[in-house]
């Protein structure tokens, strides 16, 4: 075990298979399991982390590809980076630490590791919580030009490398201080504490790990839509209990109906809309925290 940079907490690197899952440890109570989106890392929940772990057992991961995680091995297909796998790597991951079930909340590329959590091992999950996402085949099919512009990431990672990779290289810092500028509701880094973005930097800097999140991307665009397309055509729902939030300025506000589009996905959906940008644990922890507490704790 290891010092982490979330108080009262420990970090470990957890065996998974071929894998090495980066976990932050801490506070007292039934387990949650708490997953980043991008360009970003454990560091997301640093102003969550003290409040949450005085009702529950927080687990703070790395995905596979992001942090101090482990990167995957490559194939043609992008499957070592599709959220199919990750979800069983962390569910593995949780259950090495002793947790058979747990409740997970996801932002951004965590919340569709955790959707596919609750569809793909719905024993395990007691609820669940997705910020600012809507599932990843709806997310393709919404792309008009609003979103198009709004989410160009989308298609410029998930192009063929060393395409985005060489292009990003060329000045990452000055990237991804554009994309998190430019994804907050005052287009500014205020929201974002110096340790957090110089975590962020230091990951951003790393060509590897850009790879990595090329690759989780390259797995969007193909194997997760895909295997998404699938359940949703063969009526697959969530039974874990799911609120949603969503940012009045975020990705999934642009569809219209965010709300309605989970409705074809969860058995029991709750939502909430909260006033900020993408960035919700950073930008509006307080009322994110607000949100998502009577609902862990109802569960």
């Amino acid at each position: 075990m290891a010092r982490s940079i979330f108080p009262g907490y420990e970090h470990r690197l957890l065996p998974v298979g071929d894998e090495r899952i980066s976990v932050h440890v801490g506070g007292s109570g039934k387990p949650l399991l708490l997953l980043h989106g991008y360009p970003q890392n454990h560091a997301t929940w640093l102003k969550l982390a003290e409040p949450l772990a005085r009702d529950f057992t927080c687990i703070i991961a790395d995905l596979p590809g992001y942090g101090a995680s482990s990167i995957p091995a490559e194939s043609p297909d992008h499957d070592g980076f599709s959220k199919r796998r990750m979800a069983a790597l962390l569910t593995s991951a949780m259950a090495s630490l002793g947790y058979s079930a747990f409740s997970v909340m996801g932002h951004d590329r965590g919340a569709r590791v955790a959707y596919r959590m609750a569809l793909d091992h719905p024993d395990k999950i007691r609820s669940v919580i997705i910020i600012e996402v809507i599932p990843t085949c709806d997310m393709w099919e919404a792309f008009n030009a609003e979103m198009a512009m709004k989410a160009y990431h989308w298609p410029f990672l998930a192009q063929p490398s060393p395409l985005p990779e060489t292009l990003i290289a060329g000045n990452p810092e000055f990237y991804l201080e554009w994309t998190l500028r430019s994804w907050t509701k005052g287009n500014s880094l205020d929201a974002f504490n110096s340790q957090s973005l110089q975590s962020y930097r230091q990951q951003m800097s790393n060509p590897a790990r850009v790879h990595a999140m090329c690759e989780d991307y390259r797995a969007g665009a193909s194997v997760d839509r895909h295997v998404d397309l699938a359940d949703k055509s063969s009526g697959a729902r969530i039974s874990a209990p799911l609120l949603f939030v969503w940012s009045k300025h975020g990705f999934p506000a642009a569809t219209g109906d965010p709300l309605g589009l989970w409705q074809a996905w969860a058995t029991t959906l709750s939502g909430a809309e909260i006033d900020s940008g993408h960035f919700m644990p950073e930008e509006n922890p307080d009322a994110l925290l607000t949100a998502v507490l009577p609902f862990l704790t109802a569960g």
